[in-house]
């Protein structure tokens, strides 16, 4: 294994192409994200709506509900509750 400044190039080369076959898995994964809000779209549901709730489903119970108040609160603030 040749070092250069004392970094072993073959490790090196090894960490950066498993990050680029992840990159490549990761774009992979979005584009079948999209075709699946796009075929959700198609069958008439909203998107964006979706989208909203798989985030709000990866939060924790507490933490959800801290929002949904803060939401609430500005809500009123703002004279739209």
């Amino acid at each position: 294994m040749a070092e250069t400044g004392g970094v072993a190039g073959e490790r090196l080369r090894s960490f950066i192409e498993r990050i680029e076959r992840l990159e490549e898995e990761k774009t992979a994964l979005a584009e079948d994200i999209r075709e699946v809000y796009s075929e959700a779209k198609g069958t008439g549901f909203d998107v964006k709506i979706m989208r909203q709730i798989v985030r709000l489903r990866k939060l924790d119970s507490a933490d959800r509900q801290e929002q949904e108040a803060l939401l609430d609160t500005y809500l009123a603030a703002l004279g739209m509750h």
